[in-house]
């Protein structure tokens, strides 16, 4: 081999590395596991292409139905993965055990959403995916659309849309295009954003007292988007954004961690949405002594379960 194929140009470990030859290794995130029947939830999930040229896809996921023959409308949640824009897909190990969770606890359809990573799809890739990925499962909400699970069993009037980290930056983005850009049959009522990858040049927080550790926010936006102005820039900073207030939906539940680098980015977009146009009802849950996307990687925590059953009755608005 070259010696120069294997000179790594940046080392983004524990996540990415990438050679001065090109070559991306991913360090995290390559596990997969296939669509099947979880026995521990009884929730069946199968995957779907959305855009075969550009590689965008989802997994499925239907909860146990009584009489799976009928047509039974539950609600439908809209899921984006996270993994800084970067690692992971709906077939890591992680994310297709999450959604067979929540999916069981809130007795809903879930469609967890396959977008392109950086870097060799550099944001806002992923945001155009999304969009191109809900505007698929929109096309469902007469009964016609593609998919039969989703023409018997979603209802188009109870949508909810959420994400983790860098997916609940997407979930976010995708709440304001519905409001701003519209989405025939598409009624979105909340989303939920997991320990949101949001930042900002102005430090705010425990991001003052630890400026080496929180420089790393402003390398990681730049990575993922070479072409970005910066960490104002309203792809992650909420407060550049004009069309903040036009989120799409009236209700918003931000999770938090208590020893998580972007828990205060979470408390700030609370304030935000709070001093914005928007009419809505925001709520904030933070979950103490823990770090980010924990519940992911320790679902079976206390803390972990706690925050699952609120996320499911967010979605079941109970």
């Amino acid at each position: 081999m070259d010696s120069h194929s294997s000179e790594v140009a940046i080392d983004f470990s524990p996540r990415l590395k990438i050679y001065k030859d090109g070559r991306v290794h991913r360090l995290l995130g390559c596990d997969v596991v296939p669509p099947s029947h979880d026995p521990a939830t009884n929730v069946e999930s199968k995957d779907v292409v959305i855009s075969k040229d550009d590689d965008v896809s989802a997994r499925i996921f239907l909860p146990n139905l009584t009489d799976p023959n009928q047509t039974q409308k539950l609600p439908l949640l809209v899921y984006f993965h996270g993994g800084a824009f970067c690692i992971h897909t709906p077939y890591s190990p992680p994310f297709h055990n999450f959604l067979n969770s929540i999916v069981s606890k809130a007795h809903i359809v879930g469609v967890s959403v396959h977008y392109r990573r950086a870097p060799e799809h550099p944001v806002p890739i992923a945001h155009e995916d999304s969009w191109t990925s809900l505007k698929w499962v929109a096309s469902h909400f007469n009964g016609n659309g593609p998919e039969d699970w989703l023409n018997r069993h979603a209802d188009f009037k109870n949508v909810i849309l959420a994400g983790d980290s860098a997916g609940a930056n997407i979930a976010h983005h995708m709440a304001i295009r519905v409001g701003t850009l519209g989405l025939p049959g598409f009624n979105l009522q909340g989303i939920a954003l997991v320990h949101p990858f949001f930042w900002g040049v102005e430090r705010i927080g425990c991001e003052a007292r630890t400026p080496e550790q929180h420089a790393m926010g402003d390398v990681v936006w730049r990575f993922v988007c070479p072409t970005s102005t910066g960490s104002d820039d309203p792809l992650v900073n909420p407060a550049k954004d004009p069309n903040l207030g036009k989120l799409a939906c009236k209700r918003v539940l931000v999770c938090v961690a208590e020893n998580d680098w972007l828990k205060d980015r979470g408390w700030y977009y609370k304030e935000l949405l709070e001093k914005s146009e928007w009419q809505g009802v925001v709520d904030v849950i933070e979950s103490k002594g823990e770090g980010h996307v924990f519940h992911l990687f320790n679902p079976d925590s206390d803390n972990a379960v706690t925050l699952l059953h609120r996320i499911a009755s967010f979605i079941n608005h109970s």
